[in-house]
Formats: structure tokens, sequence, C-alpha cells
């Protein structure tokens, strides 16, 4: 995304954020609440549109295109909360997200594989969405997004709201999708994590790039360190 501006009807959400996810490469971006994290994941996946700027993916400007379109393309978002079909079993979820999929061979071999990484999810496959567990429900939604075959995957605050012990449990999950070779964008609140997982970092403050840099560095930076972590 290139200088990319987006308002809330008069209000101003991001200002000229620019930002880049390479081929394979796993990017975090680190803010307090409102800072305009969300808006940024919402926007490349085409539910809110840039006022200014452009989105380009592969090549394309999908800015000005449809949410279904830009997930045909090979975008998926994790949204914050997970937002699972409460009338909906785990299995009829998981179609949901392989809905545009039509290589059913290619579709269960996804579905084998999330599987494998939450078996949680295949023992309550036929269970309601509605009486899963909040730590489930997370589960639930990276699994769906992944059974989409994304080459770009977003998570927005996958840790959100959980408690310390299915928050780790949904960390090491995650470290396991950055060896699968997808491009992903984490939003997270948890700093160290999201530098921990990723090559990249931005840091977002008032709708605008304040910081960014390679995480490994980031993390050596005192007034980061200080501000976003924490730490002395």
């Amino acid at each position: 995304m290139d200088n990319c501006t987006v308002y809330y009807r008069k209000a101003l959400a991001i200002e000229k954020v620019s930002l880049q996810a390479d081929r394979n490469e796993q990017v975090s971006i680190i803010g307090a609440n409102g800072a305009g994290k969300s808006t940024i994941l919402k926007m490349i996946v085409g539910i809110v549109r840039p006022s200014e700027g452009k989105v380009v993916f592969n090549g394309e400007n999908i800015g000005g295109l449809p949410p279904h379109r830009i997930v045909a393309r090979g975008i998926s978002l994790c949204p914050e909360g997970s937002r699972i079909p409460q009338e909906l079993t785990v299995f009829e979820s998981l179609e949901l997200g392989a809905y545009l999929r039509k290589e059913k061979e290619k579709v269960k071999k996804s579905f084998e594989e999330v599987f494998q990484l939450f078996p949680v999810l295949k023992e309550r496959k036929h269970q309601l969405g509605g009486t899963l567990s909040g730590g489930e429900r997370q589960m639930l939604s990276l699994a769906r997004a992944l059974v989409s075959d994304p080459k770009l995957l977003m998570l927005d605050e996958p840790s959100l709201g959980l408690a310390p012990i299915i928050r780790g449990e949904i960390f090491r999950q995650i470290e396991k999708i950055k060896a699968k070779n997808i491009s992903c964008i984490l939003v997270e609140q948890e700093a160290a994590f999201g530098l921990k997982v990723s090559e990249r970092c931005y840091v977002l403050a008032n709708g605008r790039i304040v910081m960014a840099g390679k995480s490994r560095e980031l993390i050596q930076n005192e007034s980061f360190r200080h501000t976003y972590m924490g730490l002395d």
C-alpha cells in the first residue's frame, strides 16, 4: 500500500500510510488502541476504501475491488475477536472459508493440515461455533483463514482477550504458520511477540507510521523498547 489515507465519515483514521509485505515475508504492525492498525487490514481486504493512495497486490491495484474479489486473489483476514458464526459447526465454518476454492482434493488436504495444526478443532468439528471457548474460536478463525489458501494472511489481534496460557498456545500455532511460506501481516498488542515472529515492523500512532525497520533492530532501539515494550 502506498500513501493511503482513510476517513470514517469525516474522522481521519489513517493518513498517508505506506507499508510493504514481500513474498513469504512476515510483517508486524504495532501501536496503541485506536492508532489505525485494524483500518489498514480492512482497507487491504476491501472492507473500507482509501480516499487517497493505492493498494497493490501482485502488481495489481486492488483498492477499488469488492472484498470477495480480493479474497479470490489470495488475501485472507482473520479479524479481531474471531467473528465465528455461532449457528454453524466447526466443519461448516471451515467450508465457508474454502468456499471460493474449486479443487476438492487440495481443499481436503488443507482441512487435514489445519486439523494437524489445531487438533482440538478435529475433535470439535461437529460442534457449534457458539459453544466453543474463546481460545477455540480464535483457533477456528485462524483455520478458516488458512483453508482459503492465502498468499497473504492478515491477523488482527489474535491474542486479544485470551487467558495467558491460551494466548501462549495461539502464539505457538502462529509460529508454525510462519513456516508455511505465506506472507503475513500481524497486528498484535503484545509487541514482543510481534517482533519475534516478524522480519519487519511498522509502528503506528494517530493514524501515521512513526517508526519502521527490521524487527531485530527495533528491539534494540531504546525509544521503542521504552514506549512499546515497557523496558528500560
